[in-house]
C-alpha cells in the first residue's frame, strides 16, 4: 500500500524553465505600460515568482507594486486584464500551449518581517 506524502511537490526542471520565461515576458510587457487601466497606469509592479502547475496550463504569477500600496486594487486590475495580457506576452513567448495566468499578491516579504519581528522579541526577552 503506497503511503501518502504531505511534503509539497517539487517542481520539474520544466517547470521552473517555462515560469522564469513567463516572469520575464510578464516583466518586459508590464515595464512598458502597455495596459490602459486606471488602476495600473504609471504603477511599477515586479512579477517575483511564476509557479506552474504540473500540466503547464495555469500559472501563478505572485507580484508585489513599488512601496506596496494597493496591492489588492493591483491585483484585482491584473486579474481583470488576464485574457488582454495572456495574449500580449503570447507573442513573446515560443510555446505551444500559453497558460492561464492568475496573479497574486506575494506575501513573502509580509511573512519574513513577522518572523523578524518575532525573533527580534524572543531575542530582547532574553537579554
Amino acid at each position: 500500500m503506497l503511503k501518502k506524502n504531505n511534503k509539497k511537490p517539487t517542481l520539474s526542471q520544466r517547470q521552473l524553465r517555462v515560469g522564469e520565461l513567463i516572469k520575464k515576458s510578464l516583466s518586459d510587457f508590464l515595464q512598458k505600460d502597455a495596459i490602459h487601466d486606471p488602476e495600473l497606469l504609471s504603477k511599477s509592479i515586479t512579477i517575483t515568482q511564476v509557479m506552474l502547475s504540473p500540466d503547464l496550463k495555469k500559472a501563478n504569477a505572485y507580484i508585489i507594486p513599488l512601496g506596496g500600496d494597493n496591492t489588492e486594487k493591483i491585483v484585482s486590475a491584473l486579474n481583470q486584464n488576464t485574457k488582454y495580457i495572456r495574449g500580449k506576452i503570447a507573442t513573446s513567448l515560443s510555446l505551444k500551449f500559453i497558460p492561464t495566468i492568475n496573479f497574486r499578491e506575494d506575501d513573502s516579504f509580509k511573512y519574513a518581517a513577522k518572523i523578524d519581528t518575532i525573533l527580534n522579541k524572543i531575542s530582547q526577552e532574553l537579554n
